[in-house]
């Protein structure tokens, strides 16, 4: 198995920075780093944390296609990777709908958007001049300037069938936004179709599982900790994944309602106690290993260590790192 973590910007830049040393040195291989409007910008972040590491690959986890032209995000890991000296990744889906309908954007098609956009991304980076008229993006003779020196990874996040069958399909790799080992198994399934489907190999295929942590001495602490990421996980997962974990969809309508009206702080407070359990691994280090053993006997090949990490990350990070690595 191998790992990788998730870095949620609203940290100081300083403190994202000592992180990301500490990660680097315990032999973490991948940082990804959210994309929202409302943290610090994604590739400012991604471009200090290349600067103050070596070995550790790093990518946005993930960045949208409806907030900003595929180009420009062709441009911007172009950018990344040679800052880092190869070391760039890239993370892509279709976003939160509920954050992108406070800036007024609509998420409509999101598996054609998406892969709309991986296209033109692809043929940007491989150094093409690239004509397209698609349903969502054109390109008139567009190219890049500079030149590549390796290939960039891109790899789909998602939950459901058909932006898993895109990854299967179009990506090096999938970051599943998924903890729970049936919700793993059935996700797996629709990235092997993708995969059949297309003709490809599943090997050297990445799957991983990008899944909320909270490590922590104190259990009752860790479960509060994960809360605001168990809102969103909650509000955006598949109705049988719901169904499967006992959780009514009007449980889940008021995290939903909150989440539109940018009350992160209500929504945390209408997540119960199933949901923390059905979308996080919280507790000890012991449970974190247990759950990466599962996942790794169904064919998971990474663990991402996704926000909050837990109530201290420093300190989950490093006790994280001398569990598993």
């Amino acid at each position: 198995m191998k790992f990788g973590v998730e870095f949620v910007p609203y940290l100081r830049l300083d403190a994202l920075v000592r992180l990301a040393r500490s990660v680097e040195e315990a032999g973490v291989e991948q940082i990804w780093v959210c994309d929202h409007y409302h943290n610090r910008y994604v590739h400012s972040v991604l471009t200090q944390l290349a600067l103050e590491t070596k070995r550790v690959k790093l990518g946005p986890g993930i960045t949208n296609p409806y907030l900003v032209h595929p180009a420009i995000t062709a441009a911007a890991v172009a950018t990344l990777n040679e800052v880092s000296e190869g070391r760039a990744l890239l993370g892509i889906s279709a976003g939160d709908p509920l954050f992108m309908a406070t800036v007024g954007i609509e998420q409509r098609k999101p598996v054609t958007a998406v892969g709309e956009a991986i296209h033109l991304i692809r043929e940007l980076l491989a150094g093409n001049r690239v004509s397209f008229t698609g349903e969502f993006f054109s390109c008139n003779g567009a190219r890049l300037r500079f030149k590549l020196v390796n290939k960039i990874p891109i790899y789909v996040g998602g939950r459901r069938r058909r932006m898993l069958e895109l990854a299967g399909s179009a990506a090096d790799g999938v970051l599943i936004n998924a903890s729970d080992p049936e919700d793993i198994e059935e996700c797996m399934g629709y990235i092997k179709r993708g995969l059949k489907e297309s003709g490809r190999s599943d090997k050297g295929f990445d799957f991983v599982a990008y899944m909320p942590v909270s490590i922590g001495g104190d259990l009752k602490r860790a479960r509060e900790s994960a809360r605001g990421v168990v809102a969103f996980v909650a509000s955006s997962a598949p109705s049988a994944s719901l169904e499967h974990h006992g959780i009514a969809p009007e449980e889940v309508e008021p995290i939903r309602r909150q989440l539109m009206a940018g009350e992160i702080k209500k929504a945390r407070l209408a997540v119960t106690e199933k949901m923390i359990d059905a979308f996080a691994v919280c507790g000890s280090v012991g449970a974190l290993a247990s759950r990466v053993e599962e996942l790794e006997r169904l064919g998971v090949t990474r663990t991402v260590i996704g926000s909050p990490m837990g109530p201290e990350p420093a300190r989950a990070v490093q006790s994280i790192a001398k569990a598993l690595l």
